[in-house]
């Protein structure tokens, strides 16, 4: 019998990388993080303690809470943030059961440092097409909802990173972890890196490295994706509002990756019968 106001982890698995996710919010205690410092994608750690300070960012919101093991910490926190008003839920059996489930989770350590409101932030060159949308997509929905993407020249991607505490990334400078290495582009690093290689987000990354290296011969879906990604770069001048858009794009290749390969067009084979 489920628990009320609890989530099953099958359940949960479904949102986790669609707009529909709740906001998720990992309450481990510091020394249970120790013990596995990964994240379920797309989480936010936050802190019990602190809990009056945080709250207010998901007023009128959704949110699925886990702890470790999905006991008294994560029931206590949900319940706050219920009379609080965000429709809260826990997590049935926690972190650990996700983790025991073998769904992909995040590894802390490759992230780039976080800045005092908790949020990573990645540096990459102006005018992105196709890779500088497809990996803030995938930052956004499976790592860090809240992640800052600053689009400068090329020249300076270096230079700001370094200021900024960002990641660089989709540029080819020595040092630079979130690049391409020889055929695969930076999306497909950052799947594999990030602990993210399910088979819709591997099938997603082909996608993007046919439409991104010139390789059709990849995937016939890749000339439609290339197609949208040039439209929009045309249509916006402001880089972040490319993103905006970009963002609805690569959800719904994620999904048609997920959900849909098999569907095809089937156009009505009865034809109308004749008046007599």
């Amino acid at each position: 019998m489920a628990t009320p106001n609890s989530i099953p982890v099958d359940k949960f698995a479904r949102l986790v990388g669609t707009p529909a996710c709740p906001v998720i919010i990992d309450v481990r205690s510091d020394d249970a993080f120790r013990d596995d410092p990964r994240l379920i994608p797309g989480s936010l750690r936050r802190s019990v303690v602190g809990i009056d300070d945080w709250i207010r960012d998901l007023i009128g919101r959704s949110a699925v809470v886990a702890c470790r093991h999905g006991h008294d910490l994560s029931y206590g926190t949900a319940a706050y943030l219920r009379q609080a008003g965000v429709d809260a839920e826990t997590l049935e059996g926690g972190v650990e059961a996700w983790a025991t489930a073998g769904l992909p989770m995040v590894p802390e350590a490759k992230l780039p440092p976080r800045d005092a409101q908790g949020r990573t932030v990645w540096v990459t060159r102006a005018r992105p097409k196709i890779d500088r949308i497809a990996c803030p997509w995938l930052v956004r929905r499976f790592v860090d909802p809240q992640a800052i993407f600053l689009f400068v020249p090329p020249a300076e991607v270096g230079g700001v990173a370094e200021r900024f505490g960002g990641a660089p990334f989709d540029i080819d400078e020595p040092g630079v972890f979130w690049s391409h290495r020889g055929e695969l582009c930076t999306f497909d690093v950052m799947v594999e890196e990030l602990g993210l290689a399910t088979e819709p987000l591997l099938h997603l990354a082909t996608l993007v490295r046919a439409a991104d290296t010139a390789r059709p011969d990849l995937a016939p879906e890749a000339a439609g994706l290339l197609a949208a990604s040039l439209g929009l770069s045309r249509i916006y001048a402001d880089d972040l509002e490319q993103l905006d858009a970009g963002m609805v794009l690569y959800d719904a290749f994620y999904r048609w990756c997920r959900d849909a390969t098999d569907e095809t067009h089937n156009w009505p084979t009865n034809k109308l019968k004749a008046r007599s």
